[in-house]
Parts: C-alpha cells; structure tokens; sequence
C-alpha cells in the first residue's frame, strides 16, 4: 500500500451512525399489549365464525390502480396512500383498508367462489396521512363482508355481527349503539338542498357537506349550520372553511338531522317528512325501514341498533346503507374532561367496487372494526392489558453443569411449560433481576447442594414480590426466604404448575 493510501485511511472520519428513530406516525408493541390483542383477536373471529365467514389474508400491497383512490383526504396530492414503483415501473401501494383488496381477489377469482361469498379479515392497513395524538400511519383492522348478496338482510345481518361482537368482548348493553344510515339518503337530502350530484366540480362541495354533516353530534344545529354556510372559527380561533350554501338550503339539511333526535323509534317516519319527493332518498329509507324489522324480529331493538341521520362514512365507494359502531360509555381524556369515547368501526354497501374490475354490478357489504382503538376502548371499561407473563427461568449456579440445566428446562419445555435457561455470563444476582425484567413467575435454582441431595429450590417471584413489600428489614427478609420452597427434582413439573396455576 502506497503512503498516500495510507494517509488517506488514516484521517478518514468514521462512517456516521444511524440514529435509532422509528418512523413518524408508526409504533412498536410490546408484549403486555400483544397479549391482550391477541386475546382480543380470537374472540372476534370466534363471533366471525359463529356466523359463517371463512379466513382470507390478502397481501399488503397491491397495484394501486388496482386500490383505486376512495380515501376522503383531498388536499394531499398522494390521496393518502403509501406508493413506489417496482421494477416494472409498475405503481405499488400499501393497502389503505382491507376492502378494496378484497375486491380486487373477488374479481380475479369471481368464477371460482361461492354466491354469496363470506370471508373475514385482519390486518394491518396504511393511510400516508398527518400523524397526530392517537393518530398513526398504521393501523389494525377487523373485517367481515359479504359479496354477492342484493338484499338489505345481509347490511342487517352484519350489523347484528357488530353488535354481538362488542358484546362477546365485554361491552354491555346500553354502553354501545350500531347506528344506521344510507348512502341513498344522504345523496337524497344532498340533492333537495341543490347539491348537483352530477357535477363533478361539485365534489368538494359534497364533501364538505358530508364532513359538516358528520360533526353534528359534536358541534351541534348550530356548529353545522355554520360548517354549511360561510365557515366556523372554533375556540382555539382557527377557521374551517364552510360549504357555502344559503341558509334555505342549510336549514333543508339541518332539519334533516334534527327530525331523528329523540327516541330512536320512530326516526325514520319523523325523516320522511323532511325528504319527501325525493325518490333516491325515499328508496334509502325503504331498506332502512326492511332492516329495521329484520334486526328487530331477531331481537335487537333500538336501543342496540338504530337509525342515524348523522352517519356519514368518509370512504367513497359506499352505495348504500352505512353503519357505525359507537361506544356511548363517558370517559376522562388527558386533561381530566369527560368525554364519549366514540366510534369503534363502521362499513357500509358497495355495490361498484368489484365492477371496477368485472364491468358488472357485484353487490357487496361489510364491518370493519378499528382494532387499536377498540382495544383501548376495552381498557376503560376494566379489561386492561397485563403484564404478559414470562418464561419459568432456569438458573445457571455452575456453569459446568449447563447441559443439566439444558435438561431442566427441557423436561418444563415437554411438559408444555414455557421456560428457558438463563443464556448470560453474569452471578445469581443479575440473573434473579434478569427473571424479575422478564415478569417470570418463578425462577428453579439447583446449586451443588440441591444437586447432591437430588432436590431443587423454586422461587415464586410473585409471591416473594408481595411478601417483600411487608417486611420492614433485610434481616427479616432473609429468614423468611419469601415465596420459595425446596422439592425433590422429580417433582419439578408438578410444582411449577401450581405455582403458575397461582397466577395464571
């Protein structure tokens, strides 16, 4: 090597770290939280099953023409989603729901499957959208859909799926409500109020009708009337721009969601005076009534499942009745304020989306449950995640002795026990907090002398935990020996499990 090599190698700085950062908009889970979803998990599919839907995973990208572009966000020009080119110079994008999947799989497979077609799904989803509290760019989603059904009993149907799934995961009655509406009735009203549906500059416009109309629960007559006309300023002082309608054609839509305030019986007769003449909107609330007495001959009044004019759904490839699950229990946010904790999942009829691909009207309706916010949802309802329990820890007292260790945790291992050997360099005392980190329940200690006498000492690391914080000394602690017992080394199996009985 030449000197000037040299010297180049010499001063040249050091290759620059990488800051260990996560993605915007992105989380890790742990395993406390991992636990709990997987619970929570199996209980909805079990109520999935129950009803007849089939497992289907389709994969996380896909073509995006393919997607198509129905996500609600207009003012970012990658409409939302996460997208690349491959080497094709094929455009890819993540999969922004689990919907538009599924009817690219119907479509390629539509020969094949059976009429109707049922399946469920979960997943995770991607939305290239402003992060924010609670907010993320990835996200789980529960759902179940059925394709090829015209009939309004399957929109029933998944509805009673929503409520007897909330119910399977300890939400009660009164503390939740499936709301309803259609697509048709909206479109209707939108129509009466001198919305041109037809008009495709007039898709802002419709949108920004359709947002205002969603914020009535939380604005109110008048927050929305101001949201339809020239604009709202909130309290923080900053303005939302209106949909700028007159106020003959505001008071037309705010009469709309008023008519079905009150009790929830009878709203749709209260609605039918306020749309009358309109035939799109008339038909919308036609299937709403048919559904109406379907989920209540099968016994889900309205207290479960009900009629809402301010359902609104932000995707765009609903045709028909739209549904939201809603947890109407109070809850305290970050700041102390009582508030509801809202919407859970939602879906609706989409009656064109396969048509994309097939040029035929494939009618289709499903649920979707946001897995996330359910889960923390059922935290506030008592069902907090717990610490996972971790592995039976083996120690290592001598480390000429490990393939007897190995052998140990072996015979817990066959015995379904979930345990490992401790695999560090350290002392008794850092493998002991090594167990606590681990939230393992117990720790089996077999030194020289245990070995001798065929015995060895298990340690409830629970109990002994409990029982410390009792004991005012060390010298009491130490004659006390806290949660541990000495046994002969045949009867490991046998009490380990009752100390992992204890705390299971």
């Amino acid at each position: 090597m030449s000197k000037s090599n040299k010297g180049a190698g010499a001063d040249a700085a050091p290759a620059a770290r990488p800051e260990a950062r996560i993605a915007k908009g992105f989380r890790d889970i742990e395993a406390a939280e991992l636990k709990g979803l997987n619970d929570m998990l199996g209980v909805i599919r079990s109520v999935y099953e129950r009803y007849g839907f089939d497992p289907l995973e389709t994969p996380a990208l896909e073509y995006t023409d393919a997607l198509g572009k129905f996500l609600p966000d207009q003012d970012r020009p990658n409409a939302g989603v996460f997208s690349f080119q491959d080497d094709d110079e094929q455009w890819m994008s993540l999969r922004y729901d689990l919907t538009a999947p599924l009817a690219r799989y119907v479509a390629q497979n539509i020969n094949s499957l059976p009429k109707p077609f049922r399946r469920y799904a979960f997943g995770n989803v991607y939305r290239n959208e402003k992060p924010g509290p609670g907010r993320f760019r990835q996200f789980m989603q529960f759902d179940a859909d059925t394709v090829g059904a015209e009939s309004v009993a399957a929109d029933a149907e998944i509805c009673m799926l929503a409520a007897d799934t909330l119910e399977a995961l300890g939400i009660k009655r009164g503390d939740y409500i499936i709301k309803v509406n259609s697509r048709k009735v909206l479109d209707g009203v939108l129509e009466l109020a001198g919305v041109d549906l037809t008009d495709t500059t007039q898709t802002g416009k419709r949108l920004t009708v359709l947002r205002a109309m969603d914020k009535f629960d939380k604005f109110g007559v008048e927050g929305v009337a101001q949201l339809l006309g020239k604009g709202r300023k909130d309290e923080s002082g900053d303005f939302t721009p209106g949909a700028g309608l007159d106020d003959a054609n505001s008071r037309i839509i705010t009469s709309f969601l008023t008519a079905a305030q009150g009790a929830r019986e009878g709203a749709i007769e209260r609605v039918n005076k306020i749309i009358g003449g309109n035939a799109r909107a008339e038909e919308g609330l036609r299937e709403l009534e048919t559904m109406s007495n379907l989920v209540t001959a099968a016994g889900y009044d309205a207290s479960r499942i009900a009629f809402d004019p301010s359902v609104v759904r932000g995707l765009e490839y609903y045709t028909g009745p739209v549904f939201e699950a809603e947890l109407t229990f109070q809850v305290k946010d970050e700041d102390g304020n009582t508030v509801r904790f809202g919407s859970v999942g939602g879906g609706g009829r989409y009656d064109d989306l396969v048509a994309r691909f097939t040029g035929q009207k494939v009618p289709a309706t499903g649920f979707s449950i946001g897995v996330s916010r359910l889960q923390a949802a059922l935290a506030h309802v008592g069902q907090k995640a717990q610490t996972a329990l971790g592995p039976v820890v083996v120690l290592v007292m001598d480390k000429g002795e490990i393939a007897a260790y190995q052998k140990m945790v072996q015979q817990l291992r066959n015995a379904g026990i979930r345990s490992e050997m401790y695999l560090g360099s350290a002392g008794m005392n850092a493998q002991m907090k090594y167990a606590n980190k681990r939230n393992s329940p117990c720790v089996v200690i077999q030194g020289s002398n245990e070995r001798e006498a065929g015995t060895v000492t298990l340690k409830d690391l629970i109990e002994g935990a409990k029982a410390a914080a009792a004991i005012k000394d060390n010298k009491e602690w130490k004659e006390a020996r806290a949660g541990q017992v000495t046994v002969r080394a045949g009867d490991l199996i046998a009490e380990v499990r009752k100390i992992l009985a204890r705390h299971s």
